[in-house]
């Protein structure tokens, strides 16, 4: 059984080579600039939102949205967030154990789970980018195959920089403005992609790039230009 988390699943999306020269060969793409704005905004979003699942009661925001539901009590909750742990299934066409760190789980009256990502934003007109949406789905499809009712609506919780109230000249902290996105989720996918990544990984021969991908363009430019 090989690891394949929900991050790999996406670079495969992304790039079949940058995928096989990962997971096969170990060659990592340059890492990002580290996002420690984001993680702060992630670790104080899952405080807040703890303190009223251990309460039972809706955060401000969802009720601002008038979304009818509370977050998740439960054991379960900790493992799930945890990047090592997360919620995890063995899907034994592939012989995958996909996994993936969910940000947060709520439960409404029906008691389905619905998923829910944090997203920090600084821009005025956020974007739910395709890849948030296949991350979401990702997390619908592992949270029911671990037996559980999912709802198909997920949602974002975005905290935006509040430019109108700056620092306060310098006496007052950076404020952020909540607000809440649903989201419809589609698994469907998520069994071909995890057949069409095995059926790459078991070839011997380096994948073809896709288009457009700028790390395999600078690999070949850059060979090119070493060689002349």
């Amino acid at each position: 059984m090989q690891k394949l988390s929900r991050s790999k699943i996406e670079l495969f999306i992304e790039c079949p080579r940058c995928f096989w020269l990962d997971v096969k060969k170990g060659v990592k793409r340059p890492p990002p600039a580290p996002y420690t704005i984001n993680n702060a905004i992630d670790y104080l979003l899952k405080q807040e939102f703890d303190l009223h699942r251990e309460k039972g009661t809706r955060h401000p925001v969802m009720e601002a949205h008038k979304i009818d539901a509370v977050p998740m009590k439960s054991p379960e909750i900790n493992k799930w967030r945890h990047n090592f742990t997360g919620v995890g299934h063995h899907h034994k066409p592939t012989d995958f154990w996909v996994f993936g760190a969910v940000d947060d789980v709520w439960i409404n009256p029906k008691e389905e789970l619905i998923v829910v990502d944090y997203k920090a934003t600084g821009a005025n007109q956020h974007q739910i980018y395709d890849s948030y949406k296949r991350q979401l789905e990702i997390y619908q499809w592992l949270l029911s195959k671990n037996g559980h009712k999912v709802s198909p609506t997920g949602y974002f919780v975005f905290a935006r920089v509040s430019k109108a109230n700056g620092f306060g000249h310098g006496k007052a902290a950076l404020s952020f403005d909540l607000f809440v996105e649903p989201q419809k989720g589609d698994a469907s996918w998520v069994g071909n992609a995890l057949r069409n990544a095995r059926k790459t990984l078991n070839e011997e021969k380096i994948p073809a790039p896709a288009e457009g991908c700028a790390y395999c363009a600078y690999r070949a430019n850059a060979g090119d230009a070493l060689i002349t």
